[in-house]
Parts: C-alpha cells; structure tokens; sequence
C-alpha cells in the first residue's frame, strides 16, 4: 500500500474531525434491534432506532423471512430487467401501491437509491429543482446527479418557495427568450422530506399541493419517517392531513417496516417511466427475494395492527410530556423523532456517553449531519417502550444535561 498517496486522501481529513468533535466510530450491539439492546455487556433502553414499530423481533414475521429463504434461496441472481425479477417482488410492488392508495409502485434496493435513482431520472440539466433546505443527503445527491438547477428554500418556508418558483420561471423566460409568463415548457420540480430526520417536523403537504398545482410544478415527497408512523393506519403524510397524495412518493422498506430496501408509488406512467430510466433500478442486482417476501409480511402486519401505530402515538406524547416535567423543552412533534437541541459538539458527545454508561443509548448528532453549533441528542421512540422505560430515560436525559 502507498501510505504516503492514502495519507494525502485522508489523513488531515480524519484529524480535523478528531478536533472539531465530528469523528464517527461504530457502536458494536450484541443483540437484535428492539427497545432494549446488549452493549458491551450491559443492558441498555434504546432511544435511537428508526425500526419505529418494532417489528423486527416479532416471532411471525422473523418465521415468515426464515421460510422465505428457504422458499427462494438467499439471492436474486441479477437486475430486475433480466433475471432477477421474482414473484416476492412483484408482489410487495403490488402492496405498496394498494398501501399507499396509488396505481403502481416500484421497489428499490435502498430508500437512497429510490431517491438518486428518481430524482436524477426525472430531471436534467435544463429542468429547475426546488429543495428544502434540510433535506436528507439522498434527496440533494439525487439532485447533484441530475445536472438541473436547484433553488432551496427555506426550510418550511411555503413563501420562500414561491418566490424561488417565480425566480426560476424567469430565468427560464430570459434563457429560452421568451415573454414574461410563457412558461409552457417550464419543468419545476418541488421536494422535500415528509418527516425531518433530525428535527422530527413535517411537511406541509396541502399548501405543497397548492403551490405545485398552481405553478405547474411536479411535487415528490420522501416519506422515509412518515410511513408506519403518521397517520390513523400509517399510511403516511397524506393520510395525517386527509389530503391528496404527490405526485411522487418515495419511501424506504427498512426503518418502521422493518426490513430493508426503498420504493417509489404514484401512477402507471411515472412508474413504467423509472424502470425504463432509473439507472439505480436498472443497473444493480435485485434484492433477494427473501428480503421483498419479508417486507411484504412486515407491511401486511402493519395494514393489519393500526393499534401499533396508536401505541407509538401514544408513547411519543407520554415521553415528550415527561421531558417537560424535567424541565426540557421539547417541540410538539407528530413523528417518532424528538431533538433534544444541545448546541455544542463535545457538550452533546459528554451527555450521549454519560447516558450510555448510565443504561439509555440516545446518539448525539452533529455536523455535517446538523448545521455547526446545532449539535443534538436525537431520541426515537418504538411502540414497544414502556411507560416505565421512558420516564426512566426522560429523567437520565434531564441529570446528564
């Protein structure tokens, strides 16, 4: 190996993060993804996963997977376009879509290759982009890739979004020399997260339909914290607000359902158009079937237990209430997310590691994942945390700060 070439890549890299408090490591966890998990040897409440229902662990759908493999083996063999296509894939598609309330859906290998994969398919270098401004990391890749100009807006902020609409319809206007307002083959596309990863917000999907209808923009959101979490059934933003749905919902398979890969749901054209254009559906090999039958079983069981997302409901409001008892302030949050903002880098690095030793593992977040001097513990909630369990770590959160 040429240590000196690898040191001038990565080394002053490495050590400016050591010196900021932005260097990240690996938490080994002994045990499967529930409430409680091992680590190093201790039992620890787990405030930090985004298996929101937690159903990883439930005997029947853990059974449900094992048969699955025995079923269909443990790989897929190719790309869907060729040989990888099998009956679990066509089926979760099927179910996404009736889930979801849309026509068609199609099933990614990870909720970041749905949005790259969609984003860049959709849009090029001559197209307008209109991104939040705390948007995931998948979401603005996806856009870098496409090529097309990008506004962001102000986070939330549905006026600073028009005026960036308007922005972009005039330099298209000046660009292709047209008159003021001939925007006919102006090609806006609106995004944003439907859940706020790191602030547990949530979109305003009816004024984002409005605004999208009324400027002729496609509007996609990515649903990856809202489905199996918002709404009466989990169904998602749409179904929190009672409104229509977007043009394009993207979604992942591996945070409340549980599993693992992304999808994309909306109409037969939009979904035809990304197995044809995707090239992060068309060139990579399939999920294992196994995985697809899994996911399927996993939304299966959500579309069957309304109650457990009642029950996360539920425990969000019992926790949040409890850390204002303690005399934290928290925001009102209709997600599984709640930040708990701290500010500086190394205070909030102390704070998550006196927890840990003391039994609750909630990670501190940083930059670049958070603006510089935002730096947060960021708790989420599972269905199955008791009320016991979520006092306990409410009052450890309040000593430790």
């Amino acid at each position: 190996m040429n240590e000196r070439i690898l040191d001038i890549f990565t080394k002053d890299a490495l050590e400016a993060a050591r010196a900021n408090n932005t260097y990240r490591t690996l938490r080994h966890i002994s045990s499967p993804e529930a409430s409680h998990v091992t680590i190093a040897g201790k039992d620890t409440v787990l405030l930090a996963s985004n298996s929101y229902l937690d159903l990883a662990n439930v005997p029947e759908l853990k059974q449900a997977m094992a048969d699955a493999v025995l079923e269909w083996g443990t790989g897929s063999g190719g790309a869907r376009l060729t040989t990888g296509n099998k009956t679990p894939h066509d089926e979760l598609e099927e179910f996404i879509a009736k889930f979801k309330g849309e026509e068609a859906a199609i099933a990614f290998n990870t909720g970041y290759m749905a949005n790259v994969g969609t984003i860049s398919a959709l849009c090029g270098k001559n197209d307008f982009i209109f991104s939040d401004e705390l948007n995931h990391a998948s979401i603005i890749d996806g856009i870098r890739l496409s090529r097309a100009k990008c506004f962001v807006y102000k986070h939330n902020d549905m006026a600073d979004l028009e005026r960036a609409i308007e922005a972009a319809k005039a330099e298209f206007c000046a660009r292709e020399k047209l008159a003021k307002n001939a925007v006919s083959n102006f090609r806006g596309l609106i995004v944003t997260d439907a859940v706020f990863s790191m602030d547990g917000d949530l979109a305003n999907l009816p004024e984002l339909l409005r605004i999208a209808r009324a400027r002729d923009c496609l509007l996609m959101i990515d649903e990856a914290h809202a489905t199996g979490v918002l709404g009466r059934t989990g169904r998602g933003l749409a179904e929190h607000y009672n409104c229509e749905h977007a043009d394009v919902t993207v979604g992942t398979l591996s945070k409340a359902v549980a599993a693992e890969g992304g999808f994309v749901a909306g109409s037969k054209q939009l979904i035809e158009f990304l197995k044809n254009k995707s090239r992060s559906f068309i060139f990579t090999t399939a999920m294992a079937p196994a995985v697809a039958a899994a996911a399927l079983r996993n939304l299966q069981f959500i579309d069957a237990h309304p109650e457990r997302v009642q029950q996360l409901r539920d425990n969000v409001k019992f926790f949040c209430d409890a850390l204002r008892l303690h005399g934290l302030q928290v925001p009102q949050t209709d997600s599984a997310i709640i930040p708990i903002i701290i500010g500086d880098e190394a205070k909030a690095l102390r704070i998550s590691e006196t927890l840990q030793n003391e039994g609750v593992l909630i990670p501190a977040i940083r930059y670049p994942t958070v603006a510089k001097g935002q730096a947060r513990l960021r708790a989420s909630l599972m269905a199955t945390h008791t009320k016991e369990e979520l006092e306990f770590a409410a009052a450890k959160i309040a000593e430790a700060i």
